[in-house]
């Protein structure tokens, strides 16, 4: 299929983060853009106010005229997240239309650009957020598509005038192995998505073979300790080909120092919190170096970069309470955000509350959700959030909680979560989870920002 040929668009499970991106894509580009998702979001809201056409019941006779014959002109991107028996996917597929994924359609559009594509267990959507801003910022410029809402453009994909994207490159499903990057980012591998991959190994197989897919000439980056092989590597202090060292908090913010020992930089501000994010700068700093950016304007923009929204995300913070909101949702992306937090408020008493994400994730990680969360001081539990998945037998929030050593802890619903909240007004407030819990976001907001 040839991108410039198309002319309709309609997208099934549009209100995902990264389907929502291309349609915003093509919209940009004067296609006519419809679809369907399961619920209206703020997201969706969003899109519909920009002119996107969006439908919230599963219904064929629902679908546009102009989408009832295909043709060449017309698009059908689809989501795995999306059930089988869904009747608009069903009518498109016996209706004989193409239908491409959204990483397949990620991989046209950026087959002809100089791609930067940034995977990751976790730590891929700020990354990719952050050269997509430093680009923009410079001057150099980008196209991007991110895995979430920027803070500073207000959205999750960004038009450019040169030939360089931005690419968050998705594991899940192996969507990543649609693209051929000129630069490969790789922030993580930890075990994850095993209802996919079935254990560990088979997810490592395929970041080997996404790092094999560099166009030639490319450049691979990866954090250090990752069983990558050639490519540069980065990290924390330590040894590595690029490392941030002198990390330090002033006035509640976090500054280091880049060193890969060509490239100096000292005393770089972070517009953003967290040992962690220094890391994904590191690797940030790397990728905008291979094009060419300078070094005032990288030091500029990593001091005006706000991050994404729902990672690491300061939603009250005033004298009385601290709220901050994060999307994590993995153990090792809990024991990230929780240990930035307590390093960040030393001596205040941390109440977390966690939205557990799938079925399957909860059973195959229940200790190291657990003993991650033992960190807090209180925590309060909701519900698992099924997304895309059945209930399984035994797997519920509270064989977390069975696990913990942690005696100031509850399972609640997110009504009775807020009345807790009201009740005892917590100096220190993180929610953290992937589901639906970001619903919580503006009650609590308006909770705490007294």
């Amino acid at each position: 299929m040839e991108l410039s040929n198309i002319q309709r668009v309609y997208l099934v499970g549009i209100g995902g983060i990264g389907m929502s991106g291309l349609a915003r894509y093509f919209h940009h580009l004067g296609c006519v853009v419809c679809g369907y998702d399961k619920t209206p979001t703020p997201l969706t809201d969003k899109l519909q106010s920009e002119g996107i056409q969006i439908i919230f019941v599963d219904q064929r006779d629902l679908i546009p005229m102009s989408f009832q014959q295909p043709c060449d002109s017309t698009l059908i991107i689809y989501t795995p997240a999306i059930p089988k028996d869904s009747d608009i996917l069903n009518y498109f597929q016996k209706k004989g239309f193409e239908l491409q994924k959204r990483s397949q359609v990620l991989g046209l559009i950026s087959r002809g650009m100089f791609c930067i594509a940034v995977a990751g267990t976790h730590g891929k959507t700020t990354t990719s957020g952050m050269i997509a801003h430093i680009l923009k910022d410079s001057g150099k410029d980008c196209s991007a598509f991110l895995g979430g809402i920027s803070t500073n453009y207000q959205t999750n994909v960004l038009y450019g005038d040169n030939n360089i994207v931005v690419v968050e490159a998705d594991e899940y499903d192996r969507s990543f192995l649609t693209l051929h990057p000129d630069v490969a980012i790789i922030t993580s591998m930890d075990a994850d998505h095993l209802d996919i991959y079935g254990d560990h190994s088979h997810l490592t197989d395929s970041f080997k073979l996404f790092a094999s897919q560099l166009k030639t000439g490319g450049t691979l980056i990866y954090r250090k300790g990752l069983p990558l092989g050639d490519g540069l590597t980065y990290a924390i202090d330590g040894e590595a080909n690029a490392v941030a060292s002198n990390i330090r908090i002033s006035e509640g913010n976090f500054y280091f120092d880049f060193d890969n020992g060509v490239t100096f930089i000292p005393d770089i501000k972070m517009g953003i919190a967290g040992i962690h994010n220094i890391e994904n700068a590191t690797a940030a700093i790397e990728a905008a170096l291979h094009v060419e950016v300078s070094l005032a304007a990288i030091h500029e923009a990593l001091g005006s970069f706000k991050g994404i929204k729902r990672r690491f995300e300061y939603i009250v913070r005033n004298h009385k309470h601290i709220y901050i909101d994060d999307y994590a949702h993995h153990p090792e992306e809990l024991r990230a955000a929780i240990t930035s937090v307590k390093k960040l408020f030393q001596g205040k008493k941390l109440t977390v509350v966690f939205q557990p994400h799938l079925f399957t994730r909860t059973r195959d990680f229940v200790d190291g959700f657990a003993e991650v969360l033992d960190m807090a001081d209180e925590l309060l539990l909701l519900d698992i959030y099924p997304a895309r998945e059945l209930p399984i037998e035994g797997v519920t929030s509270e064989i977390i909680l069975n696990r913990m050593n942690l005696r100031n802890k509850r399972i609640c619903s997110k009504k009775e979560a807020l009345d807790i909240v009201q009740a005892e007004m917590p100096e220190l407030l993180l929610t953290v989870g992937a589901g639906d819990i970001d619903s919580l976001v503006e009650p609590l907001k308006a909770i705490l920002n007294v």
